[in-house]
C-alpha cells in the first residue's frame, strides 16, 4: 500500500483498496482515515511547501527541517505513509532475522508485542507508537505525541501503530488496546524489515 509518491516537489495522493484490511480495520475506517484525514494532510503540506524553501527534499528531510504548521502536516503525512505501507491483507510473517533482532532487544517476540501495545495504550491523547533503530543499531520503542516522528530524534523508524482516535474509533470505540492487538494480523513484516 503506497499512498503518496513525490512528484516535482509535491506529493501526489493515491487511492487505496479500502477493503484490504477487513478483519482488522473496516473499509469505513480506512475510507475516513486515508481518504479524508491523510488527504487533508497531503493537501495542506503541498500548499505550504512552495514557500518553505524545502521543495525537492525527501519527506523525512521536510519533517526534520520544518517548523510549525508545515512540520505538523508533513509529520502526519510521513507517519501515515509509513503506517499504510506496512500493512497487507492477511499480513506477512517476519523473517528469522527480524525475529532474532526482536529477541535480542526485547527477550522474545511476545515481550516486544506486549511492550509495544502497552506503550500504545498508555500514550495520553493523540499520537503514535513506534519501533525504531537507534544510533547503536538497537531496536527501541517510543511514544510520539501528535505529529512527531522518530526521525526528529535521530532514530530510524521501522513500524508504527497510529493511536489517534480516528484510526480505530469507528471499529473499536474506546478500546484502543483491542485495536492494537488486532493490527498484528495485517503487518507486512517484509516492509518493516526493508526499513532496517
Amino acid at each position: 500500500m503506497k499512498p503518496i509518491m513525490p512528484q516535482e516537489n509535491i506529493f501526489a495522493f493515491d487511492q487505496l483498496p479500502y477493503t484490504a484490511l477487513e478483519g482488522a480495520i473496516s473499509a469505513q475506517t480506512l475510507s475516513f482515515h486515508h481518504g479524508k484525514h491523510l488527504k487533508t494532510y497531503v493537501d495542506n503540506m503541498n500548499k505550504m511547501l512552495p514557500d518553505s524553501g524545502l521543495q525537492g527534499l525527501s519527506l523525512q528531510d521536510v519533517v526534520r527541517q520544518s517548523t510549525g504548521a508545515l512540520r505538523n502536516n508533513a509529520g502526519q503525512v510521513l507517519n501515515h505513509v509509513m503506517y499504510f505501507e506496512q500493512f497487507c491483507t492477511g499480513g506477512r510473517s517476519m523473517s528469522s532475522k527480524m525475529e532474532s533482532l526482536l529477541v535480542r532487544d526485547f527477550g522474545s517476540v511476545e515481550a516486544f508485542k506486549t511492550e509495544f501495545e502497552q506503550k500504545g495504550t498508555s500514550l495520553f491523547g493523540s499520537g503514535w507508537v513506534w519501533l525504531s533503530v537507534d544510533e547503536n543499531g538497537r531496536l527501541v520503542i517510543t511514544q510520539e505525541k501528535d505529529a512527531a516522528n522518530p526521525v526528529q530524534k535521530g532514530l530510524s523508524p521501522l513500524l508504527t501503530f497510529d493511536v489517534w482516535e480516528h484510526a480505530y474509533y469507528l471499529d473499536f470505540q474506546n478500546r484502543r488496546a483491542d485495536y492494537l492487538k488486532a493490527m498484528w494480523a495485517v503487518v507486512d513484516w517484509n516492509v518493516v524489515e526493508s526499513r532496517l
